[in-house]
């Protein structure tokens, strides 16, 4: 059966051999799939399933079938969907109540470097649009692992938000296909409150750009020390920098939950 390149995949690529997606395993690769394995075991249905290792070595997952971003810009209309942006809410909480207890393999290795720790949920890092495969007009869940790892909820919780709301600047959100800037804290509230969110959201805003750095950060890093990859990714993290420095410059009324959805 031939191989059919999938779209995307900035870090290992991937190709498509029927239902089966393969792509060049990495150092965490098993962490993942032991990860991937235990969403399977507790009946979560929106991530890929893990299928072990092909006779070249390279990680092999279930393909999930739908329509996804790809390389579209701007982005397709469901991207800024309210009903798509509650649905991804709801699926980040259910992912992480189910990774809360989740018990690392021995020599547990993530992208990230961090370890899992007490209050720690396994959030996918990455479940943004880009990510995101739609099914019959919904959500079906959320493809590309890799970056997989330990952290706090809202530290996962923030990234999509950064790019669902979305939270980038102006001029980059107008690129994608989102026009409505004024509707940006309705739909933060929005997604917050699908999330079940029942911390301070006037504190959330500090994770948001803290991220955003934090992201930034790491690719500057990694295209610092040569990755072709992370090159490539630069104009992402000055993206990612740039949003923090106007999130961080959002008045407090823009994170207050409105009064009558307390």
């Amino acid at each position: 059966m031939s191989e059919e390149t999938l779209r995307g995949g900035n870090t290992v690529g991937a190709v498509r051999v029927g239902d089966v997606v393969h792509k060049r395993a990495s150092p965490w690769t098993a962490t993942v799939h032991a990860l991937l394995r235990h969403l399977e075991g507790a009946g979560f249905d929106g991530a890929p399933r893990a299928l072990g290792f092909d006779e070249q070595g390279r990680e092999m997952v279930t393909y999930l079938p739908g329509e996804v971003v790809g390389g579209r810009i701007p982005w397709p209309g469901w991207v800024f969907s309210d009903a798509i942006l509650v649905q991804v809410g709801q699926w980040l909480r259910r992912l992480h109540d189910v990774t809360a207890g989740f018990r690392p393999p021995d020599g547990e290795r993530w992208f990230t470097g961090a370890r899992m720790a007490p209050g720690m949920v396994v959030g996918h890092q990455d479940a943004a649009p880009y990510n995101a495969v739609v099914r019959d007009g919904r959500l079906a869940g959320f493809f590309d692992w890799d970056t997989a790892g330990p952290s706090p909820r809202e530290v996962d919780l923030a990234f999509s938000v950064l790019s669902w709301v979305p939270l980038y600047p102006s001029d980059a959100a107008a690129q994608l296909g989102f026009g409505a800037p004024d509707d940006r804290s309705r739909r933060l509230h929005l997604m917050l409150d699908a999330y079940g969110y029942d911390g301070d959201r006037r504190e959330f805003g500090a994770v948001v750009a803290g991220r955003a750095r934090r992201q930034a950060a790491v690719m500057r890093s990694m295209a610092g020390a040569g990755d072709p990859a992370a090159i490539a990714l630069l104009p992402v993290a000055e993206n990612l920098e740039r949003s923090a420095v106007e999130v961080a410059a959002l008045p407090e009324a823009f994170w207050e939950r409105p009064a009558a959805a307390r």
